[in-house]
């Protein structure tokens, strides 16, 4: 999600203290617990990590809880400079056919992969990162969270710095499903007001590593800054697609509760994956010790 306001030096000064003591107003998926928003990013996360048998520390730096941005949480945080990044929320891939349209399709698809990359760049971080969490004589090295993580997107402690990338990538994925029409049930008559929805219930093997072509049909709204009413003219804006709370003109009718879950499912085969390239990248014996140290809240019981 983006927080959709204005956001003062003061305002973001107190975030940093206090994340969820203030927030700007927000029309996406959340990361708070107010202004209409519901831990949105944290609630996915969870759910779609559940059973890898996280350990209660480790899931929340990951996943975020009350008072805290958590991994997932760290493009929202205005201090972390990713709130106007259109890869970093799945934003402006907005494309509407027939007759002119602000943007092609070409540039729309365009912008939307660069969002795919950002995802997968995210993840290689990750496996690169790993590197810190156990030496190649399979002896733990950087692997405390003591205190907390920052997330502030300047290396640090390894475990931190794996949870930053997969964060980073679990966020932009999530909001796909929010902010695409991958989800959306069809329209009649589709119009820029009520872009067609392509009625998907699975996660899209093309936001995967698989390689899967571009979907055809594929959008995601305009985002171009906040209040929304003074940007994105003639163009599908994010607040007509998205599905960030069940109130949302597209999250009625289970919208809401289906971008849910199958952003969650989503999670769940994005860290499936993360294994397996650690144990393909490093060696099972390395590899299975990396993974037991970035779940387990007592890496030295790995």
């Amino acid at each position: 999600m983006r927080k959709r306001s204005m956001v003062l030096a003061a305002a973001a000064a107190s975030l940093v203290l206090a994340p969820q003591a203030f927030t700007p107003q927000a029309q996406a998926f959340g990361t708070i617990r107010s202004l209409g928003q519901n831990a949105e990013h944290e609630r996915i996360t969870r759910s779609g990590l559940a059973t890898f048998g996280f350990g209660a520390d480790s899931l929340s730096e990951l996943a975020g809880k009350n008072g805290t941005w958590g991994a997932v949480g760290a493009p929202d945080n205005p201090t972390r400079g990713l709130m106007s990044s259109k890869a970093a929320h799945c934003d402006g891939g907005d494309f509407f056919a027939p007759g002119a349209y602000p943007q092609s399709a070409a540039a729309a698809q365009t912008v939307l992969t660069s969002c795919r990359t950002y995802i997968l760049a995210n993840i290689n971080a990750a496996v690169t990162d790993a590197a810190g969490l156990v030496k190649p004589n399979l002896q733990l090295d950087s692997t405390s969270i003591w205190g907390g993580c920052t997330f502030n997107g300047a290396k640090g402690r390894a475990k931190c710095n794996v949870f930053e990338d997969m964060g980073m990538a679990f966020h932009a994925a999530q909001d796909f499903y929010s902010h695409s029409n991958w989800i959306d049930a069809p329209r009649a008559t589709p119009s820029i007001a009520n872009p067609q929805g392509l009625n998907n219930t699975v996660p899209a093997p093309w936001l995967s590593a698989s390689g899967a072509a571009f979907p055809a049909g594929l959008i995601s709204g305009c985002y171009d800054g906040f209040p929304e009413s003074l940007y994105c003219g003639g163009r599908i804006k994010h607040a007509v697609l998205n599905k960030d709370t069940a109130n949302a003109p597209r999250g009625a009718g289970g919208a809401y509760t289906r971008a849910m879950n199958v952003a969650a499912q989503d999670t769940r085969a994005k860290w499936a994956y993360f294994e397996t390239r650690l144990i393909a990248f490093y060696g099972p014996a390395r590899g299975n010790k990396m993974i037991c140290v970035l779940k387990r809240d007592n890496p030295g019981s790995c």
